[in-house]
């Protein structure tokens, strides 16, 4: 019978481990231009090893600081004179036209040698004349005895308020609808139902969570619960608070006074031949007109699906680009986006004390070493993504030479592990280098992962990217006719004839991709 007991074994063995180093170039690759330099302002601030370098003709050398120094010595000519009457002893007791000069009123100094200004000042200096009349201060004359209202503007020192005041912040959709819920009279535990349901509704609008469940979590009735909701539902933009899209559409066109109108009864009980844009069995169903039908249409395409949204959008996205393409001559010139990221340095004093080997505070040495090698790493990273960015844009350059010159129906097949192979490294390093990057182009500015899509196969389609077939998929059904649209088939037969090879289930997973509907929901019926 074997037991058990603790032993120490030694052995060998291989292991990859990512050190410090390592984890920190694989996250400043994958940063953009703008999280970069977030990251590099934190570091100057954790970090007093580093800081920030002058700008270009900012720093001045030595020899440059010795000559201007040397300069500040020397007497301008303008006042040559006056330093003649002087002689270099003598303090300056007046200077054009009787303005006395600034002094700290016991020492002054002249060309760098210190004078006792008591020793050398005269006992009564000369006066000049000066106009009685430049002695009237005529500004607090008049302020004393004009009306206020008719005071000059100099005088008056009124407080203006602070530029802060003059900002706004966007407002949330639950700020907009709590504004308007404050005004409401209700009982205070519907109120409570009403600021719970305001506090679960989604950016677009709707409300997911089911009342039962806000009743039980609040302790409330269910019909409280519901009177809240109607609550909410009364509010601006009208079909929030909706459980779906049904009943958001529903609510639009009751605040437009349409209910029981033929728009209101097809999104009520025919809304998925409505879907289907079978508008000629709509008419026959509800026994309208095709022109009352195709009326009501309009009127439902002007309705909004997501009430919400035009609070919590972001609005347009804002992109800078991290490299810049431009063509000069037959050459295309990479230029790195460097603007407002700061230039980092080492501090000269830090360095200094590094290489001291008698350092009184052995802790302190230690850390500002570790501090030293913290930054020269940073430094290498930085500078690490710099030439990797470079070194793939220079291969996208001559891999997509087309499609800058001519355009996006040029772009060509193009692999991440192509590009890797091209460059020497690991092609995750290429995927982290043009992560959340864009590139200003002559063609406009896309993302850096934008050049890269696989082919599809055939004698055509070796040559086209994948993106570029969406593209044709996508024209062919905006093309079609819409009584008789495209079946995945014919577009699939299309494409073969273009000597491109796709199977019916590629088309249709092309079309998914772009979420256009299927050939059955395109078509419009009479």
């Amino acid at each position: 019978m074997s037991t058990l007991s603790q032993r120490l074994h030694l052995g060998v063995q291989q292991k990859q481990i990512l050190t410090p180093g390592l984890v920190q170039m694989v996250t400043v690759l994958q940063l953009n231009r703008m999280e970069l330099k977030d990251m590099i302002v934190n570091e100057i601030a954790e970090n007093p090893v580093l800081e920030e370098a002058a700008e270009a003709g900012e720093e001045l050398t030595p020899a440059e600081v010795q000559s201007l120094l040397e300069r500040e010595r020397q007497a301008e000519p303008a006042d040559q004179s006056i330093l003649d009457k002087v002689d270099g002893q003598e303090a300056l007791g007046s200077y054009e036209g009787g303005q006395e000069l600034e002094g700290s009123g016991d020492a002054g100094s002249v060309d760098g040698q210190e004078t006792a200004a008591a020793a050398t000042v005269p006992e009564e200096a000369p006066k000049t004349e000066t106009d009685p009349f430049e002695e009237i201060d005529f500004g607090s004359f008049w302020d004393d005895y004009l009306d206020p209202g008719f005071k000059s503007p100099a005088s008056e020192s009124v407080e203006k308020p602070s530029f802060e005041t003059f900002l706004s912040s966007p407002v949330t959709l639950s700020d907009y609808l709590q504004s308007q819920l404050s005004v409401m009279v209700l009982p205070p535990r519907v109120r409570q139902a009403a600021n719970t349901i305001i506090g679960n509704v989604e950016e677009t609008g709707y409300l997911t969570t089911p009342l039962e469940e806000i009743a039980v979590a609040e302790g409330l009735t269910l019909a409280e619960v519901k009177q809240g909701a109607r609550a909410v539902q009364s509010l601006d933009p009208s079909g929030v608070g909706a459980t779906s899209l049904r009943e958001c559409l529903l609510l639009q066109l009751d605040a437009h006074g349409c209910r029981d109108g033929v728009a209101w009864h097809i999104i009520h009980d025919h809304l998925k031949l409505l879907e289907t844009r079978q508008m000629g069995q709509l008419a026959r169903v509800m026994g309208r007109p095709p022109q009352h039908i195709q009326i009501a249409v309009n009127v439902i395409r002007r309705l909004d699906p997501a009430p919400g949204l035009r609070f919590s959008s972001g609005g347009a996205r804002q992109v800078e680009p991290d490299v810049y393409i431009s063509k000069e001559g037959e050459d295309y010139i990479i230029t790195l986006n460097d603007d407002d990221i700061p230039q980092l340095r080492l501090n000269g004093e830090y360095k200094r004390m590094v290489d001291r080997e008698q350092e009184p505070n052995r802790d302190v040495r230690n850390y500002v070493k570790e501090r030293y090698a913290s930054a020269l790493q940073l430094i290498k990273n930085i500078e690490q993504r710099k030439q990797t960015i470079l070194r793939v844009c220079q291969s996208i350059i001559r891999r997509q030479t087309e499609f800058l010159e001519n355009g996006l129906d040029c772009l060509k097949p193009m692999m991440i592990k192509e590009v890797a192979d091209e460059i020497g490294v690991h092609p995750s390093t290429v995927s982290r280098a043009v992560a959340s990057k864009y590139a200003h182009t002559p063609q406009g500015v896309f993302e850096l992962r934008y050049f890269f899509s696989e082919a599809v196969q055939g004698p055509s389609g070796s040559t086209t990217p994948l993106l570029i077939v969406k593209r044709r998929v996508k024209k062919m059904i905006e093309d079609e006719n819409a009584a008789h649209p495209l079946t995945d088939e014919q577009i699939t037969a299309r494409l073969q004839s273009e000597g491109i090879q796709v199977t019916r289930r590629t088309v249709a997973k092309y079309r998914e991709d772009m979420k256009i509907p299927s050939t059955h929901q395109r078509r419009v019926r009479a």
